[in-house]
């Protein structure tokens, strides 16, 4: 039999990333979660905490990781079913990428949430990165911009984001007043995401030979900080449609190449067997979620 406080323990450094928050959560001393840890892979004779900064989970521990969230979802299920308690919330974990967070998502999921009392996770990660969180098992969900389920799971897609490489006409006057040159670029200040984040830096290897290196670049990683210092000049950028349509009908913004968009097809991941308030999420965001994503699939 599994030892519920050692699974607690293994549980929160696994979610937390360390023993020091893992204790907070737990309010014991990290030396008290160390020695449920320590006891639990003695138990089951496997490491399951690679002791890194951030700690994180080996084979054996993503395995249990997994184990343990779905039995935590299923007994939420088992306890609503038999209390019925109209107070009771689910939580469920989903990692998804930050443009969507910041534009539909929240729109998309908002009433079923709040109709079948379900707590959101979220966890933020690049939509080429976000299917890892949930193969590492720290997930129950996950919007990803890969295509291919892991074993035991569904990918769906959910719709397609556009982006557009645009700067407001200052900027455009200042940098690009002989139009948007190669040489222009090399320049020209860039506003980027983050390191993960390959949109900015394919498009322009792919239709000018330039590498990050070979340009100056902010990196700003808040999609509504990242778009507003695009709005304000301080760079250019690749901005989902869905933040700048308004601006660009104004002319407040100036796409850099209408001729051409980055477009990303998104994937729900979920398990083929799992809780019911995942459940009413999936079938919900599946129905909703091109609504809301401008430039859904069509």
């Amino acid at each position: 039999m599994l030892n519920h406080k050692q699974c607690d323990a293994f549980l929160a450094v696994a979610e937390t990333g360390s023993f020091e928050a893992a204790a907070i959560r737990l309010s014991i001393t990290a030396s008290a979660v160390t020695l449920r840890v320590q006891s639990l892979e003695k138990n089951l004779g496997h490491i399951l905490i690679v002791r890194e900064r951030p700690c994180y989970v080996t084979d054996a521990g993503r395995s249990l990781l997994n184990y343990l969230q779905h039995n935590r979802l299923r007994e939420q299920d088992f306890l609503h079913q038999l209390t019925g308690q109209a107070q009771s919330f689910y939580t469920v974990n989903i990692a998804t990428n930050a443009d969507s967070l910041a534009t539909w998502l929240l729109p998309s999921i908002k009433p079923c949430l709040t109709q079948h009392k379900i707590i959101a996770h979220f966890h933020v990660d690049d939509q080429s990165e976000t299917h890892l969180l949930m193969q590492t098992g720290l997930v129950n969900a996950c919007i990803s911009a890969e295509p291919r389920a892991m074993q035991g799971c569904i990918a769906q897609p959910l719709g397609q984001m556009r982006y557009r490489l645009v700067a407001n006409p200052e900027f455009v006057n200042t940098w690009f007043s002989q139009g948007l040159t190669r040489e222009a670029l090399t320049h020209a200040p860039a506003i980027i995401y983050n390191n993960k984040d390959q949109l900015h830096s394919n498009l322009l290897l792919q239709h000018f030979g330039l590498s990050p290196a070979c340009y100056p670049h902010h990196i700003i990683p808040s999609s509504s900080a990242f778009a507003e210092a695009i709005f304000m000049g301080l760079g250019f950028g690749l901005v989902p449609d869905h933040q700048i349509e308004q601006r660009l009908k104004t002319g407040q913004l100036i796409d850099l190449m209408p001729k051409l968009n980055v477009e990303i097809t998104l994937y729900w991941h979920h398990w083929k067997q799992q809780a019911l308030a995942l459940d009413q999420l999936t079938q919900h965001l599946l129905q909703h979620a091109s609504e809301n994503i401008n430039g859904a699939i069509k």
